[in-house]
């Protein structure tokens, strides 16, 4: 069985969003303070024992969701053209820690949105060898 190891981190970020042709209140401009959860998945250690060092993770995870910050999403890409419900501010997030981070060792997993503290989705890709 070959080993895997899991990281997380966890970082956050403050944005306002509307959800177009929605019928509820979320229909109309809202904010919420987002949690944001990053696993990583390696099936080796690096030279010193690492999958991967936490710093890079943290690094990635609040860069991506620093581009979301303090923002109305619905006037960003890709926002402007999707709904920037919490299940596509998953996926978006995923994709581009993903950018920064996967390599041929170490890959993001899943990506956690917590839109409050008791809802959040989580995204994740299946593995290409599942």
């Amino acid at each position: 069985m070959k080993p895997r190891y899991t990281l997380k981190v966890v970082t956050d970020f403050a944005a306002a969003h509307s959800l177009r042709d929605y019928a509820g209140e979320c229909r109309r401009l809202h904010g919420h303070n987002w949690k944001v959860e990053v696993e990583v998945v390696a099936s080796a250690l690096d030279r010193l024992g690492m999958a991967i060092d936490f710093k890079d993770v943290k690094a990635a995870a609040r860069a991506a969701a620093g581009e979301l910050d303090h923002r109305y999403l619905n006037e960003m890409p890709p926002f402007d053209q999707v709904n920037p419900t919490a299940e596509n501010i998953a996926a978006h997030l995923f994709e581009r820690i993903a950018e920064t981070l996967d390599n041929e060792r170490v890959q993001v997993s899943a990506v956690t949105v917590w839109e409050t503290e008791r809802a959040c989705i989580r995204y994740a890709k299946e593995a290409e060898n599942d």
